[in-house]
């Protein structure tokens, strides 16, 4: 029967759906520590492989003879090389629709904190040098204010229907949902995002990383003066530097970073040194409920692909395993 590897720490609920696969006939091995090397000697014996955010390299697949599918625990995987997986069809599978609350509940926090300079306030109250910082009226206010969504995916979706209980004016960009069907509601698309970028008071990022930044020098230059910008994507989106930049010379207001090209990022990073940005590590879709269902999902996928149930729309190369005549239901 199957032998299941998991690396990175899992939440109990998933701990305890291993142990019921057991009476299946199911094994595993778990490593809790997140980094390539301490998983890759265990690949040998594995069928299965559920893996947190850690990389899984061409040369670490290799080691997988007997691996068939690949559970990503989480909807991202730009650490996996997927082409190596298509050569050995191998299947890549995600969580389906687990996260995006947590995501867009940290997107308006994000969002809200950095317009309120959370860090300059707190400041002011420990350091009683400070206290008069409040007169200064750098706190700003997201009622009323326009919002531009750049992704307009689940967590897209649902920071939309959040930003609406604030009166904000919500418009989002995205080719590929104007391409394949808006999506019903009051939002409207934004085609050409240079144009909705200047026209946007908040900026929230919501896009997979690609070959260049969804956010260069060019479109954050094209931002509203005292705009806010949160990224809770991928590292890589958002041009550090450019953003760095925008924020010593005023020309953006406030930003609110959960994710960075370096994670973590080294100390002497420039954002760092910017008490306008709210930070956080990387944590948006990682409270305590969405860990559990993560958990969960990243395990029940890997019994429901040998059981051969999986929803189809949750295996990321199905058309690439069925061009090579391998089927993603077996």
């Amino acid at each position: 029967m199957p032998h299941i590897l998991v690396a990175g720490k899992l939440h109990s609920a998933g701990l305890a759906l291993l142990a019921e696969a057991q009476a299946q006939g199911f094994s595993h091995d778990y490593v809790e520590e997140i980094s390539e090397p301490s998983y890759a000697g265990l690949m040998a014996g594995a069928d299965a492989l559920v893996i947190r955010t850690q990389p899984l390299s061409a040369a670490t697949i290799a080691r997988g003879e007997r691996l068939r599918v690949v559970s990503r625990h989480g909807v991202g995987y730009d650490a996996v090389d997927l082409p190596a997986l298509n050569a050995r069809q191998i299947a890549l599978t995600i969580i389906g629709d687990v996260n995006s609350v947590s995501v867009a509940e940290h997107a308006m926090m994000l969002m809200l904190a950095a317009a309120k300079r959370v860090n300059r306030a707190n400041r002011a109250v420990r350091d009683p040098g400070q206290w008069g910082w409040r007169n200064l009226l750098e706190a700003r206010e997201i009622s009323g204010k326009r919002l531009l969504i750049l992704g307009y995916g689940r967590a897209g979706r649902k920071l939309a229907r959040m930003a609406a209980g604030f009166e904000m004016e919500v418009r989002a960009h995205d080719p590929w949902a104007e391409r394949t069907g808006w999506p019903a509601g009051d939002v409207r698309p934004a085609t050409d995002l240079l144009a909705a970028l200047a026209w946007a008071d908040f900026v929230s990022v919501h896009v997979p990383r690609g070959d260049r930044p969804a956010l260069g020098p060019d479109e954050i230059a094209a931002m509203k003066p005292g705009a806010v910008l949160v990224n809770t994507a991928r590292g890589g989106v958002v041009d550090e530097a450019a953003l760095a930049l925008a924020l010593r010379e005023g020309r953006i207001g406030a930003a609110g970073l959960d994710v960075f090209e370096d994670e973590p990022p080294q100390p002497d990073a420039p954002l760092l040194a910017l008490d306008q940005v709210v930070f956080s590590p990387h944590i948006a879709g990682l409270t305590l409920d969405c860990a559990e269902r993560m958990a969960v999902s990243s395990v029940r996928n890997v019994l429901d692909f040998f059981a051969g149930t999986i929803d189809r729309s949750l295996i990321v190369n199905a058309d690439a395993l069925q061009s090579q005549n391998v089927s993603v239901l077996r």
